[in-house]
């Protein structure tokens, strides 16, 4: 028997992050596994008093749940390493996360994950 193909995807605080849930639970299916999706907060951002990012991750919740997720929101000051801790906890094989806006160049976030998780595949999702 195959070992369980979990799957974490990563969001911010957007409505647009949808995509990166739907493409994720897609590929949930095809792996028959589990779905994680993960929000890290800065400890100084404080979203609740931002109506607008308390709305999104309150929408992004709703569509996690719609797909058999739960949606967590974990406060680190350390957001690499603290998805790495959450990724080894639960086991997680695959990562699906959005691309690096316009101005960056590459996506250094990605660049990090991918050394720190080398036995994790990680999908870049382009941006709309």
């Amino acid at each position: 028997m195959n070992s369980p193909q979990n799957i974490m995807v990563c969001v911010t605080q957007q409505i647009t992050c949808e995509r990166l849930i739907l493409k994720a639970a897609d590929l949930r299916n095809e792996l028959n596994g589990e779905l994680f999706v993960i929000h890290v907060a800065k400890n100084e951002w404080n979203f609740l008093d931002n109506i607008k990012e308390g709305e999104a991750l309150e929408y992004l919740f709703k569509i996690s749940k719609s797909v058999g997720a739960n949606l967590s929101v974990l406060k680190s000051d350390n957001i690499a390493e603290t998805l790495v801790n959450f990724a080894n906890e639960n086991k997680i094989t695959h990562i699906v996360m959005g691309e690096s806006p316009n101005d960056h160049k590459e996506n250094k976030f990605y660049l990090e994950l991918k050394n720190l998780l080398t036995n994790v595949e990680i999908f870049v999702v382009p941006q709309m």
